[in-house]
């Protein structure tokens, strides 16, 4: 072995022990501003949540969230984007079940809930409630039932797109009750609900966040939670089950998720802080108030929603005959 052969294998070996350190400090997650793109209109219970927990995870990462809201397609649009961002944990998507419901409700929606995300966690479950305009003859959900017994498909719902909670919502109420409904899609939850204030249409079934500051303002009158049981915030509504139709509970979940790819340490970092921000009771509350249950979930029981909305939605597609997009 010549000098420079020992020379240059006494280096490598000095260099050994600092390699994973230097590593390892190279580049610590996070160093730069996170976008969190919410694939909904502002206002919507998906971006009160976000906001919400954006300011308490940047507390718990060190970096600023930002908040994105690219609205479209039943909120295909941003699951798009989200979809073909890097997968370095600099992207963040609030996922949930209309995601889900594109896989069997749209032909192309542009991206693959199982292949194309890491799904870090959930979040919560959000109730959807039947609206109608104060002033309208339906004033209760026996008599919504009846009017569209008696006027078969001649009465129009609104719903904030296809394959939205509001949108699947519907429907399944219409089958459980064997009546029929024309479908009025709009871009997102706000419009939908300011649909049926303005006595646009009939009726809209809404998430409650949303639906809410239109209740307490006397715009709209809520008939029906379709729960299991009442929702905190509308404790004098009943249920579906109450209002006499026994099988009508649709419950939207919401989660997040980053591009597939993202490396494990990365992924881990992330739903540490999203479990920490869920723990606080100021985030809960902020988060229940506005008529969410808060429901934080691993990362493998959120997917398996996800996997189970896909089943549901297939289901209720075939029993009612929903067209692909």
């Amino acid at each position: 072995m010549t000098l420079l052969t020992r020379a240059v294998g006494a280096c490598a070996l000095l260099s050994l022990p600092l390699a994973p350190v230097l590593a390892a400090d190279a580049d610590p997650y996070p160093t730069r501003a996170i976008k969190w793109i919410v694939p909904y209109l502002a206002g919507t219970g998906p971006d009160l949540t976000a906001r919400v927990l954006s300011d308490a995870m940047s507390n718990e990462l060190g970096q600023p969230i930002v908040v994105e809201n690219r609205g479209g397609v039943g909120g295909n649009l941003g699951a798009q984007l989200a979809a073909r961002a890097a997968p370095d944990g600099y992207t963040w998507l609030y996922s949930g079940s209309p995601m889900a419901a594109s896989m069997r409700l749209y032909a192309q929606p542009g991206f693959d809930v199982m292949k194309d995300f890491v799904h870090v966690g959930g979040i919560s479950r959000s109730d959807s409630v039947v609206l109608v305009n104060r002033a309208s003859p339906y004033q209760t959900l026996s008599d919504l039932v009846a009017g569209l017994s008696a006027k078969p498909g001649e009465l129009f719902y609104a719903s904030g797109g296809v394959g939205t909670p509001s949108h699947l919502g519907a429907e399944s109420l219409l089958a459980v009750t064997q009546t029929t409904s024309s479908h009025v899609p709009y871009k997102g939850a706000s419009e939908s609900t300011n649909a049926v204030a303005s006595d646009q249409v009939s009726f809209a079934l809404s998430l409650i966040g949303p639906a809410l500051p239109h209740i307490q303002g006397g715009r709209l009158k809520p008939l029906a939670v379709l729960s299991p049981e009442r929702n905190r915030m509308l404790p004098e509504v009943p249920t579906t089950a109450e209002a006499g139709v026994a099988d009508a509970v649709v419950m939207a979940y919401g989660g997040l998720s980053v591009p597939a790819g993202t490396p494990p340490a990365v992924v881990s970092r992330i739903a540490a802080a999203l479990d920490a921000a869920l723990q606080r009771d100021d985030v809960r509350g902020k988060l229940e108030n506005s008529g969410l249950t808060v429901t934080p979930a691993s990362s493998e029981a959120y997917t398996q929603l996800l996997r189970d909305e896909m089943l549901a939605t297939q289901q209720l597609a075939d029993k009612v005959n929903l067209p692909r997009q």
